[in-house]
Order: structure tokens, then sequence, then C-alpha cells
């Protein structure tokens, strides 16, 4: 496991009516070669050996975060459980809050959509949600339509990650310049058999209280 991460947080983003946002988070998997120490580790949900990065981006697909020290095998809600940007959080640092997809926990300051939404307002969050949250999931193409490489990296672990943030950092400075990207590159369908977690009891009071305030 190798620890290289940043992130710093920027101002909140304003998509499809959602309050308070500070970012989008996700998950993506970057394929490598099978490391000959822990080989077992890295191998992800679909066999492949990958680093799991997290990603947290901004409405102008700035990359906020990026974590990228977790072999393959590693949950998203785990690596952002354990990371300091989470420690951040918890101690109240920040007035606002993550949007994240049904692989989070619904806590105070990660919001997720309704599993089983009812018609309405309900409906609606998961709506806007979705739609807010897409951004993120865009970030993650332009940078692997950037850097190629990303696709499948033949080098060790510590060396892909050094590569991962490097490519991060140059992608900002990318998007800073305004410069054009080659067309994005679907990623391999849904998450269909991601682990749903159980919703944090102040997460879902604030997620209703959402709902109530902007989506009746």
């Amino acid at each position: 496991m190798y620890s290289l991460c940043t992130h710093f947080i920027l101002p909140k983003l304003s998509v499809s009516g959602f309050p308070n946002v500070i970012g989008c988070i996700d998950g993506t998997h970057i394929p490598i070669k099978a490391p000959s120490i822990n080989e077992g580790d890295y191998v992800n949900r679909k066999s492949i050996h990958s680093i799991n990065v997290q990603v947290i981006c901004e409405a102008t697909q700035i990359i906020t975060n990026v974590e990228a020290k977790w072999p393959g095998s590693v949950h998203d809600a785990r690596i952002f459980r354990e990371s300091s940007l989470c420690q951040t959080f918890q101690q109240g640092q920040y007035n606002g809050y993550l949007l994240g997809d049904r692989g989070y926990p619904c806590l105070p300051y990660l919001m997720t959509p309704y599993p089983e939404p009812e018609p309405g307002p309900q409906t609606r969050f998961n709506l806007a949600h979705s739609r807010t949250r897409a951004k993120v999931e865009m970030t993650i193409g332009i940078l692997k339509s950037r850097f190629q490489c990303l696709r499948g990296l033949r080098v060790s672990p510590e060396r892909a990650c050094d590569i991962i943030v490097a490519c991060v950092v140059l992608h900002n400075i990318a998007t800073i310049r305004g410069e054009s990207h080659p067309p994005c590159i679907e990623e391999d369908g849904p998450e269909e058999h991601r682990q749903i977690l159980e919703a944090n009891r102040d997460g879902k009071l604030l997620r209703d209280r959402i709902c109530q305030n902007y989506f009746y």
C-alpha cells in the first residue's frame, strides 16, 4: 500500500439546484501489471489488477482531491473512511458535503441517493443528485482520455501511484488553461454488484431535510 494523496477543497459547486455541495466523489480503477508482492490484494471485482483511486472534483472538472494508494480489492467506502479528508470532515472543518453513489454510506458530509425513492420529492432529489454527481464521472472520463496510459500501466504499484497523481496535476493545469481534450472513453458499464451501505442516522436526517427544503 502506497501513501500518495493530495487534497485541496475549492468553492462549492452549483449544478441542478443541489445546495452546499463541496464536490463529487467516486472511485476509479487504473489497471496495472500483476505485482510480485501481495498480488492478490490488487485483484478487483472484475478480476483485474488495479489501483483504486479516489477522485473528488468540482463543476469545472478540476480535481480537488486524489488519493492514489489503495489496491484494487479495497472498497471505495473504506478508502474514503480512512482518508485524511474524511477526518477533516468529521472535525467539522468544512461547511458542506460531498455527493457520492450508493457505494458510500449516507453521512452528514457525504450525501447518497435514496435507495428506493418515493414519487415526488425523493425522486426529484435523486435526479438532481445524479445530474450533479455526473460531473465526477465526466471528469474521470476526461482524465483518462487525456492520458491514455491510465488505461493500463505496466509498472509497479508504487510507480503507478506516482504516474496517476502526476496525470491529475497535468489534467488540472490543462483544464485551467482551457485546453481541449480527446473524446471521453466510456467506462465499462455501471457498478451492478457494488455493496449498498446502510445510511448513518444523522446522514439520513440531513438528506430528508434537504429533500423537504429544496425538492418539494
